[in-house]
């Protein structure tokens, strides 16, 4: 296999290249778009990110966020109680249904529970307000049942229980309701001793004079079909002992207390028969809004941080999408984009005055959180990308396989074919191998076609070749023919003085000049017979008798009963079995006869000759009517081999055949004519 130069590849470095160069393109695209988003992505952010801090900043300013920031810890109370929180105002206007309602809903202080109701336990900002702490509870009631003046029993009317647990100590209120009319009512406070006790006061009981609530009834029915509910609001002011003691302190009044937060509330409406209206322990309550919850308006990577003086009030982080999740090798490749210009990481400050104090409010932007955006919206835009490499890959791979290295393989195959062709000596084309090129396309028929003009190139020549070896042996076969009367002449003019004789063996000079020069096959072939009626029994006889004269002694036929009628020409057939007789004398005993005999064959009529001597190798009996095939050494120059082989030629011009076959004292040669 010659070795090719880089010029036989090079449009299939340039297909290569150009793919390659493809695939590079559009990753290089991806890329671009890729990094084009993140400075957009990036500018954007810059651009809101001050905006972002306003939001959050005004939300802190706002009562509700301002009651986050005053209440940063969680209660230590048990579940089922409610923990008072402290509100952004000094005080809440009890006294004053809409008052009261307003504040709660600027503050946001109070608890959904299913249903539709709502509790706010707080105490005010101020601490010269007083220890107190406020309930307002809002929720659907139907109509109050009243308590008259004096009355003890209370378990057919409604009434509010109220209990204040801080630590191991335990305080109970029962305010009864005591309505002034259809719309606005008295909730009297009255020390019960224990938590069970809903439904009878103790003699003489007087109403707490710190104790104050009211009730409200406003709107018309929400359920015409049934007792006419109303929105009903409770409010009340719960005096605390221990939130008083921590006004009188040493060293100036406490507020808010520390007990504050490790003090429990239980508020419960109770109607005839002990029936619950509202109790504050009923679960699912949503709490107010907490400083965790502004967590949820952070975006991934950005640090909100609050303090109060040195003390870190919060510090809450931008949840990360769990939905769209970031591809680690994406998020790497983003962030060794070049992004020229580009901060790191943001920062902006600003403060929030609270009755509590000041807060400092900073919130921290790190880019790193936008890659890691881009990155798990990339991830999901990475798949056109993909079908579009795979899709350069496939045709790649189709143009590669189906057209490129087939045409590889026939340049190589090409290539060494003509190697072959310039080597010295070589006389014959070699075989173009297209297995596996062929096909329907044009690439196969070309492989195709070639092979198919190289094949007949060599069909040609080889065609060339055999007439030239038939003409070689027409021409020895000619001159063996004619070599066998000239030697006859030569024994009629054996006298060195007949003027014959020199004619004859210029005659002789001329044939052996001749000799060698055809093939006997082509020169027999084209020999025309005339085929016609023979008597094989009377032909025999006549061979018999002449055998002598051709130098064949010993010849015997034993004569047939009747005439045996054949297809044959008479000189051919008898040259034939001259060329029999002469091989069988060379190899029969000395002393030993050579027999003729005729026999019938249904169509057929055989003439067996038979001599006694050696036998021939069983692998030689089909060779020895090839041509040249034989173990005599050549005589007077003359190649041996030729006689057989003209006698199964003229056989098989007349339609018979020949063979031979080895007896136990000899070799029988067997020659078949068709009978006439």
């Amino acid at each position: 296999m010659p070795r090719l130069g880089l010029a036989a590849f090079r449009n299939r470095i340039v297909f290569h290249l150009v793919f390659i160069a493809l695939a590079l393109a559009t990753l290089a695209l991806a890329v671009a778009l890729l990094n084009e988003e993140r400075q957009r992505n990036a500018q954007r952010y810059e651009q809101t990110f001050e905006k972002s801090l306003a939001e959050v900043v005004a939300q802190l300013r706002h009562p509700s966020g301002q009651l986050a920031l005053m209440n940063p810890e969680p209660p230590q109370v048990d579940a089922g109680w409610v923990a008072p929180l402290v509100l952004p105002f000094g005080a809440i206007d009890f006294d004053d249904a809409t008052k009261a309602q307003r504040a709660i809903e600027m503050a946001g202080c109070g608890l959904q529970y299913p249903g539709g109701a709502s509790l706010c336990a707080a105490v005010g900002s101020n601490a010269y307000a007083g220890g107190f702490v406020y309930l307002v509870a809002s929720l659907d009631a139907p109509p109050l049942v009243s308590r008259e003046h004096g009355a003890l029993d209370l378990t057919a009317l409604h009434r509010v229980s109220v209990t204040v647990k801080l630590g191991s100590a335990t305080q109970h209120w029962l305010a009864p309701v005591e309505m002034r009319d259809a719309q606005r009512g008295q909730l009297p406070g009255f020390i019960v001793a224990g938590a069970a006790n809903h439904g009878t006061l103790p003699g003489k009981a007087r109403p707490a004079r710190d104790f104050r609530g009211w009730v409200w009834r406003e709107g018309p029915c929400l359920t015409p079909d049934e007792a006419c509910l109303r929105r009903t609001t409770i409010s009340l002011r719960v005096p605390v002992e221990a939130f008083r003691e921590a006004l009188f302190r040493p060293g100036g009044p406490q507020w808010p207390p520390a007990e504050l937060a490790r003090t429990g509330l239980r508020l419960a409406l109770l109607g005839p028969g002990d029936t619950t209206l509202f109790d504050s322990a009923t679960p699912g309550a949503q709490p107010p809004l907490t400083l965790a919850r502004l967590s949820t308006g952070l975006a991934p990577g950005e640090t909100l941080r609050i303090t109060r003086g040195n003390h870190v009030v919060a510090l809450l982080q931008g949840a990360e999408d769990t939905a769209a999740r970031p591809s680690p090798w994406l998020t790497a490749l983003i962030q060794q984009l070049p992004a020229p210009g580009m901060p790191r990481t943001l920062t902006a400050q600003d403060a929030v005055t609270t009755p509590a104090g000041r807060f400092d409010v900073t919130l921290t932007g790190d880019l790193q959180g936008l890659d890691r955006s881009l990155s798990a919206s990339a991830a999901r835009l990475a798949w056109p990308v993909g079908a579009m490499l795979a899709a350069i890959g496939l045709a790649w791979l189709i143009i590669e396989l189906g057209v490129i290295r087939r045409v590889a393989m026939l340049t190589q195959r090409a290539a060494a074919l003509s190697h072959q062709l310039q080597q010295p000596g070589r006389d014959a084309p070699g075989t173009l191998d297209v297995a596996g090129l062929r096909g329907r396309d044009e690439l196969g028929i070309l492989a195709g076609t070639l092979a198919d003009l190289l094949q007949h190139a060599r069909d040609s020549l080889r065609r060339e070749q055999l007439r030239a070896e038939r003409e070689h042996d027409q021409w020895h076969a000619v001159g063996h023919e004619i070599m066998s009367p000239l030697q006859s002449l030569m024994l009629l003019h054996a006298a060195a003085d007949d003027p014959s004789r020199r004619y004859v063996q210029r005659m002789q000079q001329a044939v052996k000049v001749l000799y060698g020069q055809a093939s006997p096959s082509e020169a027999l072939a084209a020999a025309t017979l005339a085929i016609a009626r023979l008597d094989l029994d009377a032909f025999l006889r006549g061979v018999a008798e002449n055998a002598a004269y051709a130098g064949i002694a010993d010849v015997a036929y034993a004569q047939a009963a009747e005439p045996c009628w054949v297809q044959a020409d008479e000189y051919p057939l008898e040259d034939a079995i001259t060329h029999v007789l002469t091989n069988a004398d060379r190899y029969r005993l000395p002393g030993t006869p050579i027999t003729l005999a005729l026999r019938v064959e249904g169509e057929l009529a055989a003439v067996d000759i038979h001599n006694q001597g050696p036998l021939i190798p069983d692998d030689q009996l089909a060779r020895i009517f090839d041509y040249g095939v034989s173990d005599a050494e050549p005589e007077d120059g003359q190649r041996r081999g030729q006689g057989l082989f003209v006698a199964k030629t003229y056989l098989a011009k007349m339609g018979g055949r020949i063979a031979a076959r080895n007896m136990a004292d000899g070799v029988v040669f067997e020659i078949g004519l068709r009978r006439a």
